[in-house]
């Protein structure tokens, strides 16, 4: 079943977030109060409704606690950003994402009960939006608009076997590049070495392998 979040805000961040959630197989409603930025992104996610986002009807309306989470993209006007991350918490968003202007309104984000709060000029809007989707990952840089790399915790089903037994390329499509053991990072790994339990990995791939990797992960 796809993953399915709300997106309030279509500035830069809140735009670029929805739309590779959408790429990375997610429904997406994209909200904003401007017919331009609906106009936009309508042929880009799955829904997208123009509202007027200070209306504290409109998270309702969405069923928060039916979706996988909330990203409230708006920091500008700070009582919109506070009252639509407190409703989408009342109503039962499993997962609420704030923007935040700077560490004081993050602070309130946080009391008001956020999962996580980002800063637009810190953080890129596609990151952010992978590693929701990604939750396995415990990093991912994009290396090109097709492939990127991640760091992700060894699955439990790899321990005590190698990457000859596994056969990772060929079953997944992706590359081990790297282990990080005891805090101290491996490469051109040893193919016949055995993984062990608390690992990391350091892998490369297409966007779409390494989604298809964190989905059965």
């Amino acid at each position: 079943m796809r993953k399915q979040f709300a997106v309030l805000g279509l500035g830069n961040f809140g735009f670029s977030l929805a739309t590779t959630l959408e790429n990375f197989g997610c429904e997406v409603i994209a909200v904003d109060s401007s017919a331009e930025r609906i106009h936009e992104i309508a042929d880009d996610v799955s829904y997208a409704m123009r509202a007027e986002l200070q209306d504290p009807e409109l998270i309702k309306m969405l069923g928060a606690r039916n979706l996988d989470g909330v990203i409230v993209a708006i920091s500008e006007n700070l009582e919109v950003s506070i009252l639509a991350t407190l409703l989408a918490k009342e109503l039962g968003a499993p997962f609420v994402l704030a923007k935040a202007r700077n560490d004081i309104h993050a602070d309130i984000l946080k009391k008001l009960g956020a999962d996580a709060v980002v800063f637009p000029e810190r953080e890129m809007g596609s990151r952010v939006a992978k590693s929701i989707v990604a939750t396995n990952f415990a990093d991912w840089i994009e290396l090109s608009p097709e492939y990127s790399m991640i760091e992700t915790s060894v699955p439990q089903g790899w321990i005590e076997h190698n990457l000859k037994e596994l056969r990772v390329r060929e079953r997944y499509g992706i590359n081990v590049v790297g282990v990080i053991r005891d805090g101290h990072v491996q490469v051109n790994m040893n193919p016949d070495e055995n993984f062990e339990d608390g690992d990391m990995l350091i892998v490369i791939g297409e966007n779409e392998m390494l989604k298809d990797f964190s989905e059965e992960k």
